[in-house]
């Protein structure tokens, strides 16, 4: 049997290592389906698989990478051919399940989604678990009413993965969209995303009264914390919160004010386990009303699996912006 690349992670004794391996499919977890991998990307909870600062790991050793997409080499199911197109984002991959960080990955067939027409397997990788999210958090406020006029979208984290795509996907919506950062020299790299306003995350004054000046529509969240607080104080009646990430901190410290005398919504967005029906809608949304505009601009650097390490450090320590592209295979 021949052997491919991948990038697998061990923890032993405390420690966490992350390594180039040549394996085999035998060494693979299970699955119908057999992916010649093409591409990959680089999420924050990869970072935090690979270097042991999150508990993401649920055995090991176990290969890396959240997201994959390329081509079926071998499928026991029929739905699936040869040669097919396809991608498979979170479900468990890399997380209990060998994932997208090597050239052959092995899947349940119900975890594959066929690639969208119109969609490569880099736009695919170039979107991947941040943009999906991205996509779910505003369908989310839209099922919940939210429109362009109700006000402006803050989104904060705003020079992530995640928060570079909600600035794009809601500006080809129509919202006005003001961007959340530490990083006041990201501001061509936001402001040519789509944003129209910046607002500097170290100068906030984020006042301590149970309701403060309404000033959103509707917030996209990835930093919860102290921040996640002040949005439920600053949203405006009927707008919403989506909340995704956890950066700043995982304790909410609020009060009942804003959600009962402003009917604010708070909206948890978690894709990881996102029903397949919702999964496959989304991915074609985001091959059409919700493709992203500015894909060059958000992928920052494409790497080979050998460069992985770098970037999470990069990652964890908020110095990346945009997104990183893992190229694994021949397009």
């Amino acid at each position: 049997m021949s052997g491919f690349r991948a990038l697998r992670i061990h923890q032993e004794r405390g420690a966490t290592r992350a390594v180039i391996e040549e394996l085999t499919l035998a060494d693979l977890a299970s699955g119908e389906v057999v992916i010649e991998a093409r591409y990959s990307g680089v999420n924050y909870k990869d970072a935090l698989a690979a270097t042991g600062r999150g508990k993401i790991l649920r055995r090991s050793p176990l290969v890396g990478g959240i997201d994959v997409a390329g081509v079926v080499a071998e499928s026991r199911d029929p739905r699936f051919r040869e040669g097919d197109g396809v991608l498979v984002s979170g479900c468990g991959l890399g997380e209990d399940h060998d994932g997208g960080f090597a050239e052959r990955v092995r899947v349940p067939a119900a975890w594959v989604i066929p690639l969208p027409e119109g969609m490569s397997a880099f736009d695919a990788m170039a979107i991947g678990t941040a943009g999906f999210t991205a996509a779910l958090a505003i369908e989310r406020l839209e099922q919940n009413g939210q429109r362009p006029d109700h006000g402006p979208v803050v989104v904060t984290g705003a020079t992530g993965g995640v928060g570079s795509f909600a600035i794009d996907l809601l500006g080809g919506l129509g919202y006005t969209v003001t961007a959340l950062t530490g990083k006041p020299d990201a501001e061509s790299y936001l402001r040519g995303l789509g944003a129209q306003a910046l607002l500097d995350r170290h100068s906030l004054a984020m006042g301590e009264r149970p309701l403060e000046r309404a000033l959103w529509g509707a917030a996209v969240d990835n930093v919860g914390g102290a921040v996640l607080a002040w949005l439920t104080r600053t949203v405006k009646p009927w707008g919403a919160i989506a909340s995704i990430g956890m950066a700043g901190g995982v304790e909410l410290h609020t009060s009942v004010m804003p959600f009962i005398l402003r009917g604010v919504s708070l909206l948890g967005i978690t894709s990881a386990n996102c029903p397949m029906a919702t999964r496959r809608r989304l991915w074609e949304r985001l091959a059409s009303d919700l493709r992203p505009m500015h894909l060059d601009a958000i992928v920052t650097q494409t790497i080979g699996l050998d460069g992985l390490p770098g970037v999470f450090e990069n990652l964890l320590s908020r110095r990346h912006t945009g997104r990183t592209v893992v190229r694994i295979g021949g397009d």
